[in-house]
């Protein structure tokens, strides 16, 4: 089964709340990030989670490991499930996040390859792939690869095995969601979701990924 995780980046709380909401029967997790936490504060995370959903930080944790530690232990403590942080950093920064996460009993993703056109400048030449190694290595729980490179996902998958990828980019970016759900273990969908006329119509569009059954 391909979870199905709304990235919601709406600024305004009840609006968030109101999608969050109306979602919930047809999503599996939802991913906030600093739109919605820089505009509401992090104790949106916690009113989020009354929906009995997973919360995912997607705060693309980047940095040393003293501060990877500070802000994944915030993340947690408000209420969060997993985090996503950056691998580029480090092993070091790196297995701060994962340790911070696995004293909470949560999970840590790593990005290996973001899914918008630029993520093909630098997250190239064998760099994602070294990623992915490290993410392993390191302990996460799996990674994020672009839903708008299929191809790319079946090559970062031979890295990490079994252990979880999450895909972005499907809908306003030009990920096709039935393109990769049998690929990846969860699809990341924001846009096409909470910037619909009826974001809760939309879900619905997209909950037969989560009868798709990865193929790995």
């Amino acid at each position: 089964m391909a979870e199905l995780i709304l990235a919601l980046d709406a600024t305004d709380r009840k609006k968030a709340r109101e999608i969050a909401h109306a979602c919930a029967p047809h999503i599996d997790a939802i991913k906030i990030g600093y739109p919605l936490v820089l505009s509401c504060g992090l104790s949106i995370a916690q009113e989020l989670a009354e929906e009995n959903l997973p919360i995912i930080a997607d705060f693309k944790v980047a940095d040393i490991p003293n501060t990877n530690q500070l802000i994944c232990e915030r993340v947690f403590e408000a209420g969060c499930s997993a985090v996503i942080c950056h691998g580029f950093v480090g092993m070091d920064s790196l297995k701060a996040c994962v340790a911070v996460a696995h004293q909470h009993k949560g999970a840590c993703y790593v990005v290996a390859e973001m899914s918008h056109p630029g993520g093909k400048e630098f997250f190239s030449g064998g760099i994602a792939e070294q990623i992915a190694s490290n993410a392993m290595i390191a302990g996460a729980d799996g990674i994020i690869a672009p839903a708008t490179r299929p191809d790319r996902i079946k090559v970062l998958r031979g890295f990490v095995g079994r252990h979880k990828i999450l895909s972005p980019g499907i809908g306003t970016q030009g990920g096709d969601a039935d393109a990769v759900a049998s690929l990846v273990d969860g699809v990341i969908v924001g846009r096409s979701i909470y910037d619909a006329a009826d974001p809760l119509e939309s879900a619905r569009t997209y909950a037969h990924v989560r009868k798709v059954n990865p193929s790995y």
